[in-house]
């Protein structure tokens, strides 16, 4: 591919949470590309979308999307239906991993492990707590950590949460309830490759106050990225292990970022997977790319090989397959 000049579209922005983000992704993309010298056709997500991608007839779209609808399948479907080649993981993959309810279904029987919780209605937790404090609530369908809360002893939220108290009860009806995981934030990319996906590492991420939250990712000083992390290499071993399994159970192409808290003090039995992301950021402060530089990989390498690996998926004789592997 390295000698064949490309036409790509990179479709970024539109009107998720994530937009601001999404915009960053895109445009570093699209740079990389034209620096190897592929002609780009950059798209600013609208409800327009498919008749640009038509008007684009570019070789490939780079989907730089982040969050609904460019993360959930609604977007990877009307790919499906036009026959164009995108990047990053299919429909089928898409719903079950934006989904935190539906990946734990896919993932834990598999052996990799999360934190127990179940779905909660916003409105009944200003009756009572759904589990014992302290206490994850989330949104079941958003990335980035948008709309996270952490629910302690001491929050200045109320016991039970008050109505009026700021929090993702106000903005979403139902949220995922899961039991606090104390700890280290831990993550690792997967990538596939010629023989097959492989980790680029595992990173370790310092926060200043609170947590990993959207403000953390993508606000420059307030995380520290320790990569390579510096912890035992039995626990290393087991995120890259988990990562991979987890890409490979859900389906995942081009590249894929797992997430984890990890308790040092309980050992490999401390180490929970929180999500698997299907379209992990590729902005300058982004996991990713950091991850894949440490293993010797550019950044615009990095862009090309998730482009070879779109390619590779939707050749003509790939066609057929239809929808993704996920289980």
């Amino acid at each position: 591919m390295n000698s064949q000049t490309l036409h790509v579209a990179v479709l970024m922005g539109g009107w998720a949470n994530e937009r601001e983000v999404s915009l960053s992704s895109g445009n570093g993309v699209a740079d990389a590309l034209e620096s190897k010298g592929h002609r780009v056709t950059r798209i600013d997500m609208g409800r327009d979308v498919a008749a640009r991608i038509a008007d684009a007839a570019s070789d490939v779209v780079f989907n730089a999307l982040h969050g609904v609808p460019g993360e959930d399948g609604t977007v990877q479907g009307m790919l499906d239906l036009m026959g164009v080649p995108y990047t990053h993981s299919g429909l089928a993959t898409s719903v079950i991993a934006i989904d935190k309810q539906l990946t734990k279904q896919a993932l834990v029987p598999h052996g990799i492990p999360m934190p127990g919780g179940h779905i909660v209605r916003s409105a009944d937790l200003h009756e009572r707590d759904p589990i014992a404090r302290p206490y994850v609530l989330k949104p079941v369908n958003e990335g980035s950590s948008v709309g996270v809360a952490i629910i302690t002893e001491d929050s200045n939220v109320g016991n039970p949460i008050a109505r009026d108290a700021e929090g993702p009860w106000q903005e979403f009806d139902e949220l995922l309830a899961e039991p606090f995981i104390k700890g280290r934030e831990l993550t690792t990319a997967v990538i596939d490759g010629p023989d097959g996906p492989y980790a680029l590492g595992v990173t370790e991420l310092i926060i200043e106050g609170g947590f990993y939250d959207y403000e953390h990712k993508y606000t420059e000083g307030r995380t520290q990225h320790v990569c390579p992390a510096q912890i035992p290499e039995n626990i290393a071993a087991l995120c890259e292990s988990y990562a991979i399994r987890a890409h490979q159970v859900l389906g995942c192409r081009g590249t894929s970022r797992t997430d984890y808290r990890w308790d040092d003090e309980a050992g490999e039995a401390g180490l929970f997977v929180l999500e698997t992301n299907t379209q992990p950021g590729m902005t300058p402060l982004s996991l990713v790319p950091e991850q894949a530089k440490q293993a010797g990989i550019e950044y615009p390498e990095l862009v090309e090989m998730i482009v070879r690996e779109a390619l590779r998926v939707h050749a003509p004789a790939n066609e057929a397959g239809g929808a993704d592997g996920a289980d």
